[in-house]
């Protein structure tokens, strides 16, 4: 805990320009970096940012690699929902990385297990991740990591909770089309990064922001592990921040 840095804002969009300060910083350092990105609503001001920034010429994606921390299990590429295609069109496509330095889990893998170990490869080739961006599920987990017994090591593929399939049911047209089942790095994959930013917004995850920071550290709330990385920035509004 010692190194844990927590940040605390007013607004989403002030909490995804201080994300976006630390992807300068680092990219700024080592163009050829390697970033962990993530999906969902509370990403999306940081790369807002991200584009903007690169529009007015302080950051340069065109050396910079990326890797996913999740997938859908089922979802072709250009699904709608499936987190290729989110990271396209809330990313990619705007600004000037190149499509080969992007990696995502293969939502239809013909060898699960094979692309797992695939995926890890690629990020041991690659030479680790420099920074990886996490946000937190109201059960605590990071990625698609669920409350567990033990903290799964490496990427692999998870069953969904109900509470996170209800979570993210907003994004389909019927809970019935959310997936059961998910690709994830493991909490051994993300641990090894060498720069955690975890952003929390809103008021629904004061509780699991207090109990991941503030409680034991234990699978059950996975990402509780957070309080043993080196170098982790917690950036909260202050309703996420209420009972810090």
């Amino acid at each position: 805990m010692k190194r844990l840095k927590m940040i605390v804002v007013n607004t989403p969009e002030e909490a995804g320009a201080r994300a976006a300060d630390v992807f300068e910083a680092v990219i700024a350092a080592k163009p050829e970096c390697v970033l962990g990105l993530a999906t969902g609503t509370t990403p999306l001001p940081l790369y807002r940012e991200l584009i903007a920034r690169e529009k007015a010429g302080t950051i340069r994606f065109a050396e910079v690699r990326t890797v996913n921390l999740d997938e859908y299990k089922g979802l072709q590429p250009n699904h709608p929902q499936s987190y290729r295609r989110f990271m396209q069109e809330h990313l990619f496509d705007h600004v000037s990385i190149k499509t080969e330095n992007t990696c995502v889990p293969c939502g239809l893998p013909e060898n699960p297990d094979a692309m797992c170990a695939a995926y890890e490869d690629t990020i041991e080739r690659w030479g680790g991740i420099d920074l990886q961006l996490l946000s937190i599920g109201h059960d605590g987990h990071v990625g698609f990591n669920e409350p567990e017994d033990t903290f799964p090591m490496y990427t692999h593929e998870v069953q969904l909770t109900e509470m996170t399939r209800e979570a993210n049911k907003r994004f389909f047209d019927s809970i019935d089309e959310v997936p059961t089942a998910a690709f994830t790095m493991g909490i051994g994959t993300i641990m090894k990064a060498r720069k955690i930013v975890m952003i929390i917004t809103g008021a629904d995850k004061a509780d699991i922001t207090y109990a991941a920071f503030c409680g034991p550290v234990t699978p059950k709330v996975p990402a509780s592990i957070l309080q043993f990385h080196p170098d982790v920035t917690v950036i909260c509004d202050k309703a996420a921040a209420a009972k810090l």
